[in-house]
């Protein structure tokens, strides 16, 4: 009688190449060692591996599913194939603990679970409830401090390792991420996209990670929420008084009155023209305007005379 290979691996004719690896995982997870010791045990693994070496074979199982058994390891007749020969007998070589570790990638698929020399008890207990998860993949994403002020979206192409259907074979495709950079976003920022790393039949796809990198800018420096702007200024300014045009972020012109007298550690702050707070865009930081006061390389002694006077004034 023709071994029923739907019947060893317990499906229907009808079962996808997804179905197929699925049944066989589980039983063979259930005849494989330690649990040799049961009855038939042993010729249920070697079974199993025979109906699985068909049943994943495309051609393999188109051959059974016509002939049965006795026309796969008796040959085809010519009109069968587009040779006009027999087809080659089918010969399982066998092993199955060969199948199992072709299908596995190794003699034990639990291997990365065994932790302190303690043994895993099947119990019912899933594969896929104790695969462990890829380490987190890591990239910067670089924006300039206008992005950040006004807010962005980016779209990353990134290419990965997806399993197709079968549930064995894998193949590399593409995916777009869309990050929607918020206002205010600052310098190490980190944006997760879970389980968009490689996939495997092992493994849980690892998480990636942007990380926000601030470019600099050719006006301002950020500090947190505060804009610093550094003014190179006369002696003569400094000591009489002056005004700053300020371009900012957001296409305001202002113009910032120096009344005091600016010294090398003097700082005017412009509330609320800083960057905008990510909690919450309506509220900003501030504006720090900082100087660099450029001193006379030299005076003539008519003109240090001059000074000297004006600053002997009370």
């Amino acid at each position: 009688m023709d071994k029923d290979y739907y019947e060893t691996l317990e499906i229907n004719r009808n079962a996808s190449n997804s179905d197929i690896n699925k049944a066989y995982r589980h039983l063979a997870l259930k005849c494989h060692q330690p649990n040799y010791g049961q009855t038939g045990s042993v010729e249920q693994f070697r079974q199993l591996g025979e109906a699985y070496d068909v049943l994943s074979d495309p051609q393999k199982k188109a051959i059974y599913d016509k002939f049965g058994e006795e026309g796969l390891k008796g040959g085809t007749p010519p009109e069968y194939g587009s040779s006009g020969a027999w087809s080659s007998r089918y010969i399982y070589h066998g092993n199955p603990e060969k199948t199992f570790k072709q299908f596995f990638g190794g003699d034990n698929p639990f291997a990365a679970f065994v932790t302190n020399d303690a043994p895993l008890h099947f119990g019912g207990l899933r594969p896929e409830e104790m695969k462990m998860q890829d380490t987190h993949i890591e990239r910067d994403l670089h924006l300039s401090l206008d992005d950040l002020f006004h807010g962005c979206i980016r779209k990353i192409k990134i290419s990965r390792r997806v399993m197709n259907d079968d549930g064995h074979t894998s193949s590399i495709k593409d995916k777009i991420l869309t990050i929607n950079v918020k206002p205010g976003w600052e310098e190490g920022t980190r944006i997760t996209f879970p389980k968009e790393g490689d996939q495997g039949p092992n493994n849980i796809p690892a998480d990636i990670v942007f990380i926000i990198r601030q470019k600099s800018h050719p006006v301002f420096v950020r500090q947190a929420n505060d804009l610093i702007l550094k003014a190179q200024i006369s002696l003569e300014k400094a000591l009489t008084g002056f005004s700053v045009d300020v371009k900012t972020l957001d296409g305001k012109r202002l113009n910032v009155p120096i009344n005091d007298i600016v010294h090398p550690a003097y700082k005017k702050i412009v509330t609320g023209e800083g960057m905008p707070l990510s909690q919450d865009c309506s509220q900003r930081g501030d504006l720090i305007i900082t100087f660099d006061i450029q001193f006379p390389e030299n005076l003539s002694a008519e003109k240090k005379q001059l000074i000297k006077q004006a600053l002997a004034f009370k």
